[in-house]
């Protein structure tokens, strides 16, 4: 055994700690957040900072983190796009057949997570996650890009891959078709919407005197017509 070779391969763990350890957030001039002026449900809140954000440079602001739990109450997560955010609740697409989409038919609720570095916000929304028709998940893919169709029509998301050889080659004949049928048809494309039950808005300070501003259903009020209670939690 080459032991210049095993040594070589080890982690060099004082050399990461030093370097996460060195790492800094909030090197900007962070927003105030009065949440005596918030609205009183999170949607228009949630739209203004989504502007903001984009008007401060904040890179992918539409990229936000899934949590789901699986059918044996393991929580998984992963990063994907925001398709809209409306009076139904957040948006998003993805196979029926993924792990998320088998994941959410078995337990449909789930939480949203971002993260806007550049003015140090997080929104957060949990609820319940209802699927779409196939007549509305058929115009979610129609109104992407021809690659977001491409990589819909490769399928097979979340099995287990033989080779990037496969892959490639599975790509190229998705492009080909994307191309030539921009209206192919994906019968496990589904789009979701998260229904929230909870939405809190987190404004980061410099100081650490983080401001946090939870929207919550009252339960209490007619299930037609809930309103929402708003209430500070301490950092």
């Amino acid at each position: 055994m080459n032991t210049t070779d095993e040594h070589a391969q080890e982690p060099d763990l004082e050399a990461f700690r030093a370097l996460l350890l060195s790492q800094r957030v909030w090197d900007v001039e962070l927003p105030a957040f009065d949440p005596a002026q918030a609205p009183e449900a999170p949607l228009p809140l949630f739209h203004r900072w989504f502007a903001e954000a984009v008007a401060a440079g904040q890179p992918e602001p539409h990229t936000m983190t899934l949590a789901t739990v699986d059918t044996e109450g393991r929580p998984d997560v992963r990063t994907l796009m925001l398709h809209d955010a409306d009076e139904h609740g957040w948006h998003f697409a993805t196979h029926a057949t993924s792990a998320k989409g088998r994941q959410l038919a078995a337990r449909p609720d789930a939480a949203l997570g971002f993260y806007w570095a550049a003015q140090g916000r997080q929104v957060r929304a949990r609820g319940a996650v209802t699927a779409a028709g196939a007549a509305e998940s058929r115009a979610d893919l129609r109104a992407r890009s021809t690659g977001a169709l491409a990589a819909a029509l490769t399928g097979r998301q979340s099995d287990v891959l033989s080779s990037v050889e496969e892959l490639a080659a599975a790509s190229r004949a998705a492009w080909v078709r994307a191309e030539a049928e921009p209206d192919a048809p994906v019968p496990t494309w589904t789009r979701y919407v998260l229904t929230p039950r909870e939405v809190e808005f987190f404004q980061g300070d410099a100081a650490r005197r983080h401001v946090r501003l939870r929207y919550r259903r009252d339960l209490e009020a007619d299930p037609d017509d809930a309103g929402w209670v708003r209430e500070l939690l301490w950092p």
